[in-house]
């Protein structure tokens, strides 16, 4: 069974959809940890309502140091790290230790509205502003360049002309839910 651990920085609305689809049986793994940049997410609670343990790394006390933070907390009681909208950039040894088994979420079709800086409602501004027609998201594995990490699956939607940033944010997400569903479960099944 894969064991995962899940770091948000938010809402953790990818955690609770895949929290619901182990609970379903649609994915045969366990969410081990939850650790959080911002020690007031949301997501903690879902979290804690589960009886998932969870932890509080909070990205202005450690800053570029919370990966090391993070490998400590984990201490390879994990196969796989997910960050479903987690803010921090991670950096140094995690990404050697952990490599090809940290993947995360972007709200983008990569390489289009990627990198530092996007992230959240911004990128669907971005996205919006340039008059594409289409956007999605796009789920990969993180390596040392922000977002640029190999790409293992994309779901994408048309965008209609009455989107909204809020609008097409919500659309998205729904479509990030699938793709770490989907993304899960491959590398569950060692397809991935």
């Amino acid at each position: 069974m894969l064991r995962i651990a899940f770091l948000i920085s938010g809402t953790g609305t990818n955690l609770q959809y895949i929290i619901d689809k182990i609970n379903e049986k649609e994915l045969d793994c366990v969410i081990k940890m939850v650790i959080s940049d911002n020690p007031k997410a949301i997501g903690l609670t879902k979290a804690n309502l589960q009886g998932i343990p969870s932890y509080v790394l909070d990205k202005n006390t450690y800053g570029e140091n919370i990966g090391d933070e993070i490998i400590k907390i984990i201490k390879d009681k994990v196969d796989l790290i997910v960050l479903g909208g987690f803010l921090s950039i991670l950096k140094g040894e995690i990404l050697d230790r952990y490599k090809g088994k940290i993947i995360n979420i972007h709200p983008s079709l990569i390489p289009k509205f990627c990198g530092k800086g996007m992230y959240g409602i911004k990128v669907h501004e971005a996205v919006l502003n340039s008059g594409d027609k289409i956007t999605g998201c796009t789920l990969h594995f993180v390596s040392r360049d922000v977002d640029m990490g190999t790409i293992i699956l994309q779901k994408s939607l048309n965008i209609t002309g009455e989107e909204s940033p809020k609008t097409l944010q919500e659309k998205v997400l729904k479509e990030e839910h699938r793709c770490l569903l989907e993304g899960i479960r491959l590398i569950s099944e060692g397809k991935v």
